[in-house]
């Protein structure tokens, strides 16, 4: 068992999550249900992804769980966009957000790289 407290990705996912949470506080209440929820939804997603993978006995299941974390960050980075330019985020946060995660994505998608090749991955890119 992996511990998840020890990897970038996790640290960073970590902060993401809450940079999300608190950019959202301010988003038109009619959106609880639709974007606000997403984004948490997803903004949480990947920390606990990498947890869990990180709790996985075989490396092809930590690699999975890496991914779905992966998937995860590209979403939430999309909705982020959105809220963006419906004009729901304070500018001021903007770029701390959009800079942490697209670190968190590279730090990510290096992570999976290369617990790819230790499984000999035939073909992988992100």
């Amino acid at each position: 068992m992996r511990d998840h407290t020890k990897l970038r990705a996790f640290e960073l996912a970590d902060e993401v999550a809450v940079l999300i949470y608190r950019a959202t506080r301010g988003f038109p209440k009619e959106e609880i249900y639709g974007l606000t929820s997403q984004m948490r939804r997803a903004a949480v997603s990947v920390p606990s992804n990498i947890v869990e993978g990180c709790a996985r006995e075989s490396q092809s299941e930590y690699l999975r769980f890496l991914e779905i974390a992966f998937g995860s960050a590209r979403e939430l980075h999309y909705q982020f966009s959105l809220a963006s330019r419906l004009g729901y985020t304070n500018e001021l946060d903007v770029p701390e957000c959009n800079s942490k995660m697209v670190e968190t994505e590279k730090v990510l998608s290096a992570l999976i790289r290369s617990t790819c090749r230790l499984l000999a991955c035939r073909s992988y890119s992100l």
